[in-house]
C-alpha cells in the first residue's frame, strides 16, 4: 500500500476537493481542509498593496489561538471587488464554520483565479455544503483538495517529511499551486502545510517565516506578484511530541525539515511555470553583503535574456554577466567567474576554453545550477528561475476574457 504524501498525511486533517462551477473547464475548484481538533496556525501573505478580500479577511482570523478549518477556491481570486468582495469572503468562512460548528473567526479564507470579477457565492455556498459532507482523512481526499487549487498549472504539487522529535514520528506535508505572476515577497501564489508537531504559535510563525524566506521567495517565474499569495501551515499537535516552546534542536530539525519541504514545492512550481520547459538555480557567491548575493541572483533568474537562452539550450553566459552588471551590486570584474554545473565558463574577468558542446548539453537538462562569483566579498545567496518560452506569452495572452 502506498504511503499518503499528500495534506492529510499528519495527524488530525481531512480535506477534501470539489466542483462548484467556478471553472469554465467543470475541473475541481473548491477545497477544504479541517482540522477537527483545532490547530495551530500561521501565514505569510504578499506584499503586494493590492490584496484580495480572502487575504484581507484572513490577516484578522489567522490571529486566533486556534483555527478549525481553511476554505478556498480557484477560478475567481475576489480581489478588487470592493465590499461585496469582503461580504463573500465572510461569507465563506461562515458558512464552512456553521458546516463544522466553530467560530467564523476560526475558519481561513484564499482564493485565486482572475481578478476584478464578483464570486459566484451561490455556487461556492452550495460547494461548501458539497465538500462538507465528504471530508476523509484519505489519500485521494488530499489529492482532489489539491486539484481544487490550481489554475494554470498542469500537474498536482505536493510533498510529505517524516522526521522523529522526542522518539515520535512528526509529519509535514503540503500542496501548492502557482505557474505565473510568482515573484519574490512572496513568491508563492496559494500554498497549505500541515503537520502534526506539537508547537507554540510564535514558533511556528517564526518557522514559517524562516522556511519561505529559504525557499518559495527565492523563486521567480515572471517578476510579478499576485493580489493573493498566501501561504498556511496548521499545526494539529497530535504526534505527541514535547511540545517545541524553545529553539531547542527538536525544533531546528523541524525548521531544516519545513525549508526542506517548501524548497521541494518550489522547484516543482519552477519546473510547472506557465510555458516552462526548464529551471535554473542562480548561486551567487563573493558578494559584499548578503544584500547584493540576493540582488545579483534574483538579477539573473529575472533576467529575460537568460531566461531565453535556457529555454533555446544555448550557454550564453555573456547574458548572464551582463544581468549581474546591471543589478547594481558590487563586483570585481577581474576577480568575478562563473559556472554552469561544474563547467567554467568565465573566470577571473574573461572567458575560458571551455567545451561549448557539453556546455550546451548543461543548459539543456531539465535542471542545472549557474553559479557567480563576484569577486569581493564573503556573502551567498540563490534564487530558482525558469526558462521564458512562447508559451508563456500565448498563454497569458489567452488567459482571462
Amino acid at each position: 500500500m502506498a504511503t499518503n504524501e499528500t495534506i492529510t498525511a499528519p495527524r488530525g486533517f481531512l480535506a477534501v476537493g470539489v466542483k462548484c462551477g467556478l471553472k469554465k473547464s467543470g475541473n475541481h475548484d473548491l477545497g477544504l481542509v479541517v482540522c477537527p481538533s483545532g490547530a495551530t496556525a500561521s501565514a505569510v501573505f504578499t506584499t503586494n498593496k493590492i490584496i484580495s478580500a480572502a487575504v484581507q479577511i484572513s490577516k484578522t482570523h489567522v490571529k486566533s489561538r486556534t483555527i478549525y478549518a481553511v476554505v478556498v477556491n480557484s477560478g475567481n481570486a475576489n480581489a478588487c471587488t470592493g465590499q461585496k468582495g469582503i461580504a463573500h469572503a465572510i461569507q465563506m468562512c461562515a458558512e464552512t464554520a456553521r458546516h463544522i460548528v466553530v467560530d467564523p473567526h476560526e475558519v481561513l479564507v484564499a482564493s485565486t483565479g482572475i481578478i476584478g470579477e464578483q464570486m459566484p457565492i451561490k455556487n461556492v455556498i452550495a460547494g461548501i455544503a458539497d465538500a462538507a459532507g465528504q471530508l476523509s482523512d484519505s489519500e485521494s481526499a488530499g489529492m482532489n483538495f489539491t486539484k481544487a487549487i490550481m489554475t494554470t498549472d498542469t500537474r498536482p504539487k505536493t510533498a510529505c517529511r517524516r522526521i522523529m522529535l522526542s522518539d515520535k514520528q512528526v509529519t509535514i506535508a503540503g500542496t501548492t499551486k502557482g505557474a505565473g505572476m510568482i515573484g519574490p515577497d512572496m513568491a508563492t501564489t496559494l500554498c497549505f502545510i500541515t503537520t502534526d508537531v506539537a508547537i507554540t504559535k510564535p514558533l511556528l510563525t517564526k518557522a514559517l517565516q524562516n522556511a519561505i524566506g529559504e525557499s518559495l521567495n527565492k523563486l521567480t517565474v515572471d517578476g510579478l506578484q499576485s493580489t493573493n499569495d498566501t501561504v498556511f501551515i496548521l499545526a494539529s499537535g497530535l504526534a505527541g511530541n514535547r511540545l517545541l516552546d524553545s529553539q531547542s534542536s527538536d525544533y531546528k530539525k523541524f525548521t531544516d525539515t519545513l525549508v526542506d519541504l517548501c524548497r521541494d514545492l518550489a522547484r516543482q512550481m519552477a519546473l510547472d511555470a506557465e510555458g516552462a520547459t526548464r529551471m535554473f538555480k542562480v548561486i551567487v557567491k563573493g558578494a559584499a553583503s548578503q544584500a547584493d548575493a540576493a540582488k545579483a541572483a534574483r538579477a539573473v533568474a529575472n533576467y529575460d535574456l537568460v531566461k531565453c537562452a535556457v529555454n533555446g539550450g544555448d550557454p550564453n553566459w555573456g547574458r548572464i554577466i551582463c544581468a549581474v552588471g546591471s543589478s547594481g551590486v558590487k563586483l570585481n570584474l577581474p576577480k568575478m567567474s562563473c559556472k554552469l554545473d561544474e563547467l567554467a565558463v568565465f573566470k577571473n574577468g574573461a572567458p575560458t576554453n571551455f567545451d561549448r558542446h557539453k556546455a550546451g548539453k548543461i543548459v539543456s537538462q531539465t535542471s542545472h545550477t549557474i553559479t557567480v562569483d563576484l569577486g569581493v566579498g564573503k556573502y551567498c545567496d540563490f534564487c530558482f528561475g525558469c526558462d521564458l518560452s512562447k508559451n508563456y506569452v500565448t498563454i497569458n495572452a489567452e488567459y482571462h476574457t
